[in-house]
């Protein structure tokens, strides 16, 4: 008498022996008070202000990106500055765009936006810088990209499903941080 044990596929057997796939109908009646809270709900839990730390903390990053891509674009010097510093300055503008992205999250987090000029320095990632050789600003501004392009990419496996809109602002900001990343090394190396 031979015994064969059933194969199934492991995928279907985890489902099978998993609770079932239902809502949380307890934080789903919670959804329906609170509603001075805005977007966010019992599934952020205790996840909320944490991050909207980080992303204060991304958002002075951004500010101080701002301010270097600005003061590059107005100092940079030599035969290939002035196409470079349009460039800076379309950095800039974007870089600003993604502070503007990241205050309005914190916002619909329920925190408040931090811009005060007095720790934006000591919160961002990125360091600000006052070079004045061509090669030197798009070398610091590479720098500071690739601090920004592994913060986002930290953050977002932090953040991981706890907050999903979270996470797709910050694939999205680590996109464009990557795409200039990728615009400066060509610039470092011609």
């Amino acid at each position: 008498m031979t015994h064969h044990k059933e194969h199934r596929d492991p995928a279907q057997r985890h489902r099978e022996e998993s609770s079932p796939m239902v809502l949380d109908a307890v934080a789903i009646e919670a959804a329906r008070h609170g509603v001075e809270q805005g977007a966010v709900t019992p599934s952020y839990g205790p996840w909320a202000a944490e991050i909207v730390q980080l992303l204060n903390d991304s958002l002075a990053t951004e500010l101080v990106c701002v301010l270097r891509y600005k003061r590059h674009h107005f100092t940079a010097q030599g035969l290939a500055s002035p196409k470079i510093a349009e460039e800076f300055l379309v950095h800039a503008n974007e870089e600003a765009g993604h502070a503007d992205r990241l205050a309005q999250r914190i916002v619909q987090l329920g925190g408040a936006p931090d811009y005060s000029p007095v720790t934006l320095s000591t919160r961002s990632h990125a360091a600000y810088d006052q070079s004045e050789d061509l090669k030197d600003m798009i070398r610091a501004n590479l720098v500071a990209e690739r601090v920004a392009i592994e913060c986002y990419s930290q953050m977002i496996a932090l953040i991981g499903d706890k907050d999903s809109t979270t996470r797709r602002l910050l694939e999205s900001i680590l996109g464009d941080e990557q795409a200039h990343a990728e615009e400066l090394k060509d610039w470092l190396a011609a």
